[in-house]
């Protein structure tokens, strides 16, 4: 992704840029909008996961979309500001820096969710005619199986490939690496899908 010209002072940038895109990426949204909603602490519903998907489990659709939302923008705004200002070789390891926080928080001894929609935040960001394709693939799948796990694993993988497509080769090695930190955080899924005991997404609740 980066071809770092000189010595480690040449890095600096690159880590201050990681450790604000994983600051602003570890923001748990799902967990201080259902909170502050009264819904209860998330991580004590369902899968105990922080996302979107999970937070519709509280029953509250506008608290899950809100969550969506909060979600996709930790992630893509915080890349395309450093992508206008910075450049693409700082705006993709701020885009990394947001996933692996959203997936891993400090504030949640590192146990957070799964990185889909925050990866989408970066997809959007950095390549935003590759985000229609890579929906159209998740909401096939998604309504074909009702298996909110399956289609983002399989939109994780297309979307190193759809961008290398469009030709944006730098975005498609970081898309590599978010590809592989979603498929590792949906290990338990892939697990249930084998054994064929992994649960339907069913749109139902409150608004």
């Amino acid at each position: 992704m980066i071809d770092p010209p000189g010595g480690p002072l040449y890095l600096i940038p690159f880590v201050i840029a990681f450790l604000l895109g994983y600051l602003a990426g570890s923001i748990p949204f799902g967990l201080i909008l259902t909170r502050a909603a009264g819904a209860g602490d998330v991580r004590k519903i369902g899968s105990g996961n922080i996302g979107a998907t999970n937070v519709l489990r509280t029953g509250r659709k506008g608290l899950a979309l809100a969550t969506l939302v909060a979600d996709l923008l930790k992630g893509g705004l915080p890349t395309l500001a450093a992508h206008l200002w910075l450049g693409p070789d700082i705006a993709v390891i701020v885009g990394l820096g947001t996933v692996v926080g959203h997936c891993f928080p400090v504030w949640l001894r590192f146990r957070g969710g799964k990185g889909v929609a925050t990866a989408a935040g970066v997809v959007l960001a950095l390549t935003p005619l590759a985000a229609p394709v890579l929906v159209v693939i998740f909401a096939v799948i998604l309504r074909t199986t009702r298996f909110v796990s399956l289609a983002s694993i399989i939109a994780a993988a297309a979307a190193p490939v759809t961008a290398w497509l469009l030709g944006a080769p730098q975005p498609a090695e970081l898309y590599v690496a978010l590809a592989i930190i979603i498929i590792a955080k949906h290990h338990e899924n892939i697990a249930r899908l084998i054994k064929g005991r992994e649960n339907r997404f069913e749109l139902s609740g409150k608004g």
